[in-house]
């Protein structure tokens, strides 16, 4: 039987350009999906860590959910072409590394709607971008770095994750460029057409009336 679902974009208020740990809660039904948009430059890495809760309506509120609860994943690229697809239980880690820059988009909606029959869920979610996916600690001490070893890596992460976020922004200005430019030649070539259009028309309308006048014998 093929579901219909009722799909919801969100765009995230905290784009590359201020790299924060993007962390929300949303509550979805079960014939929801929900979307969110994110702008990553390529050979980025995206991790999301999420916490599936279920209603329950004897305490009114949200209870950690069942191990079979579960919410099936997706995610797309800028060219709509799917990188990420599977089910994951109730509470874990997703990640994936973008290939091409642009507005990637992560939809979530429940693996099943047979065991919470029109009830919601509500769905806790972290998004990190770039440098803030890793875990520094732990790469001091397998690598037995000092702290001064640890902060110099801290900031040469963060000069490429700066450097991948400006050869996005040149992307994006290039592609706006060729967009105002193809828009600019569209307009100079209907101007135009109006143009012939209207001259054609005069041309037409001033051999129609001389036409009248001389069969009028008033020329």
């Amino acid at each position: 039987m093929k579901m219909v679902y009722s799909t919801s974009f969100t765009l995230l208020a905290s784009l590359l350009l201020v790299p924060l740990a993007n962390a929300l809660y949303f509550h979805i039904g079960e014939t929801e999906r929900k979307c969110f948009i994110e702008e990553i430059p390529d050979e980025t890495t995206v991790v999301a860590n999420y916490k599936v809760e279920l209603y329950d309506p004897r305490s009114g509120g949200f209870m950690p959910s069942s191990p079979g609860i579960g919410m099936h994943v997706e995610i797309k690229d800028p060219d709509d072409k799917t990188i990420l697809s599977r089910v994951y239980s109730s509470e874990g880690r997703i990640s994936f590394t973008s290939h091409i820059p642009g507005e990637h988009v992560l939809c979530m909606y429940s693996n099943s709607t047979a065991w919470f029959s029109g009830s919601q869920l509500r769905v806790h979610l972290d998004i990190q971008v770039g440098e803030h996916t890793i875990d520094y600690a732990n790469v001091a001490q397998k690598e037995k770095l000092t702290e001064l070893q640890l902060r110099i890596r801290q900031l040469l992460d963060q000069v490429d994750q700066i450097t991948k976020e400006q050869n996005y922004q040149r992307y994006r200005e290039e592609r706006f460029r060729l967009t105002s430019d193809s828009t600019n030649q569209r307009v100079l070539w209907w101007s135009l057409a109006q143009t012939l259009v209207l001259l054609i028309m005069g041309f037409w309308q001033m051999r129609h009336l001389k036409s009248f006048f001389e069969a009028k014998k008033l020329v």
